[in-house]
């Protein structure tokens, strides 16, 4: 290996370590941010469990009474 090659692979290591590092920052920035704001999505928490849907006498005695 000459001092050349040696310079080289020394330039090189170097620049991909810091270029790990600047991408490792950038997850973590873009994790934090996505952490921050995002909102997860939960269906069964927005369906109240005491609610119940009508029955059938019970929409036809409504509609009775509206009439």
């Amino acid at each position: 290996m000459t001092m050349d090659q040696a310079a080289i692979f020394l330039a090189s290591s170097i620049l991909a370590g810091l270029g790990f590092i600047v991408v490792f920052a950038v997850i973590l920035v873009i994790n934090n941010l996505l952490h921050k704001y995002w909102k997860p999505f939960q269906l069964y928490k927005m369906i109240d469990p005491n609610v119940r849907f009508a029955e059938p006498h019970e929409l036809d005695q409504i509609n009775k009474d509206k009439k």
